[in-house]
């Protein structure tokens, strides 16, 4: 018996355990014996494997703990430097001497300092659980690289700051304040891409939602189904796909255009909509400052008239108290009511509306007039010069100041170089020699044209064709319309009264302005209204010929722009519809 067994005192005989049996033996000794050697072995064994598991826990615990230590503090101390403001009911904090910027000014002296931006979060992403990247951008397309690093000490930028970061939405408006460095190498994908900021706060000012109805990717490519229509109930599934549709030109959905203007805010955002916003704006402020330096007086004319304003049915009507009111369709009376009035040359800028019901990409219900008038010396070719001048004007001024924006505008919609004349080189036809260059030059369907009909759109766009290969000119006018062309206001030409002293202005061959010599004698002017089947003593028409008669009217002219269809043939955009910032159509008046 070992020592153990010894030591300890035989139990009374009636308690003692029965003898082992057979199938114990080697387990157990014989009866009083201790355990085995094997099953010493064994035991052994188990406990020397729970203790190696002890060994190991306690390293994996002493592992952690120097680890906590070495990555920073369990509290997050950058939590005052970054936050949703809503969440923080208002309350965040930037630095006090820290001045905004906006991205297009930032330069070399501002490389080590520190700026606020506040601009749209376009993308963001997380590299490793210390660094986050993201693209802010501002009006124009204007962006920058932001850089957010976590430190060991974890303030000014912490884990979950950076984490927060790579969390924005894309499309929440942000503030942010951070130093302004030179990054490694060029970002290419920013407009600013010799510098970055390296952020330290950020603060989202205004969160997007999680799913955008339209992303800026899709908002930034072109267009090219212009329906304004809302699908019907059944073929709702089948239009949702066609809204957006992936291009065989890239993995990046095209939206319709009704999926832009459902989705107007996006829309606008986009690059390339503020870029023809842009030149739109300039061509309204050359149009002004030109003729301003050409003596010309501004003036306001009315939207809201009394009468159909050139007597044909595309006027809109409404009731106006205990009458009847109706939108202007041109401010054309008002301006020669102007010039009547004492004025030598003025100009109005403003909206036009037609009730036509022509859904296509070359017509709105609502557009804008650029419009002149003028008094005529000695011929109404003063005035014909005078609109090629300020369109001319235009022309090269927008080519040189918006070349930026033209270039974005081209990189979605590509055209070709917009060719205009040569100083001296003008291209001006009369009607007559339009018709003759499209039977001689055109296409077979129009080989038959006459001199008295007018032109159909296909006619003009194959015109248009005909100029720019003989001319090199995407600019031309043609002069002497026929009478049957032209309204009753329109002066016909002396010599031969079947033409009038009336034009058109053309841009890739499609119409931009119409214009000519008006009738200023209240007897002829009442014969032509006579001959048009207007009645010269119906309600609006009576009122504008006895501005005629109320004291002597000089010889004058003018001519009608429209400043949607200037933007969109210059840059040659397949619906005139873009250059609109609210485009309003026959089904159309969203938003």
């Amino acid at each position: 018996m070992t020592d153990n067994a010894a030591s300890t005192p035989a139990p009374p005989a009636e308690q003692q355990p029965p003898a082992a049996s057979p199938a114990a033996e080697g387990a157990e000794g014989a009866e009083g014996e201790g355990p085995s050697k094997k099953a010493q072995k064994k035991a052994e064994a188990k406990a020397k494997k729970e203790a190696e598991k002890a060994r190991r826990a306690a390293e994996r615990e002493a592992a952690a703990k120097a680890a906590g230590k070495s990555t920073g503090p369990t509290e997050d101390l950058a939590k005052d430097n970054y936050g949703v403001v809503k969440e923080r009911k208002g309350q965040f904090e930037l630095s006090a001497d820290v001045d905004d910027v906006n991205l297009k000014n930032i330069g070399e002296e501002h490389v080590g300092k520190a700026v606020i931006v506040r601009a749209w979060v376009q993308n963001a992403r997380i590299q490793g659980a210390k660094m986050a990247f993201v693209e802010l951008r501002e009006e124009g397309a204007w962006t920058i690289q932001g850089v957010f690093v976590a430190n060991n000490e974890g303030t000014p930028v912490s884990k979950p700051m950076v984490k927060f970061a790579a969390g924005i939405n894309p499309e929440s408006f942000v503030v942010v304040e951070g130093t302004v460095e030179k990054p490694l190498e060029l970002v290419k994908s920013c407009k600013v891409s010799n510098y970055e900021l390296h952020i330290r706060k950020i603060f989202v000012l205004a969160a997007a939602p999680q799913m955008l109805g339209m992303t800026l990717a899709a908002a930034n490519r072109p267009i090219t189904n212009f329906s304004d229509e809302e699908p019907a109930p059944e073929k709702a599934a089948e239009e949702g796909v066609d809204k957006l549709s992936i291009t065989a030109e890239s993995s990046i959905p095209a939206a319709t255009m009704l999926t832009h203007l459902d989705n107007i805010i996006m829309h606008k955002r986009a690059p390339v909509q503020q870029a023809i916003a842009d030149i739109r704006m300039e061509v309204k402020d050359l149009f002004r400052s030109y003729l301003k330096s050409h003596g010309f007086k501004e003036f306001e004319p009315p939207c809201l008239i009394g009468a159909a304003s050139e007597g044909g049915a595309n006027v809109f009507r409404m009731p106006y108290f205990d009458k009847e009111a109706f939108l202007a369709q041109s401010p054309q009376f008002y301006k020669q009511f102007e010039i009547a009035g004492g004025r030598k040359k003025v100009f109005s800028i403003g909206p036009v509306f037609r009730a036509e019901n022509s859904n296509t990409p070359r017509h709105m219900t609502e557009f804008t007039g650029l419009d002149l008038e003028m008094e005529i010396k000695k011929d109404y070719r003063e005035v014909l010069l005078m609109l090629e001048g300020v369109l001319l004007h235009i022309f090269r001024g927008i080519k040189e100041r918006c070349a930026a924006e033209i270039e974005l505008v081209r990189s979605v919609y590509p055209a070709e170089e917009f060719l205009l004349p040569e100083p001296g080189k003008e291209v001006r036809l009369t009607f007559a020699e339009g018709q003759k260059l499209l039977r001689e030059e055109g296409p077979e369907e129009f080989r038959n044209v006459t001199d008295d009909e007018d032109m159909s759109t296909p006619q003009e766009k194959a015109l248009g064709a005909i100029v720019r290969k003989k001319f090199n000119t995407d600019f031309y006018v043609l002069d002497k319309f026929p009478e049957g062309a032209r309204p009753f206001y329109a002066k016909l030409d002396n010599a031969n009264p079947k033409v009038t002293n009336a034009f058109d202005f053309f841009l890739r061959g499609q119409e931009i302005l119409s214009g000519g010599q008006r009738i200023n004698d209240p007897e002829e002017l009442e014969a032509r209204i006579i001959q048009k089947g207007v009645d010269p003593k119906s309600n609006g028409i009576k009122e504008y010929v006895d501005v005629f008669r109320q004291a002597g009217v000089p010889a004058h002219g003018g001519g009608g722009i429209g400043l949607d269809r200037v933007v969109a043939w210059f840059l040659n955009l397949p619906s005139v519809h873009l250059a609109a910032y609210y485009p309003r159509t026959p089904k159309r008046l969203l938003p």
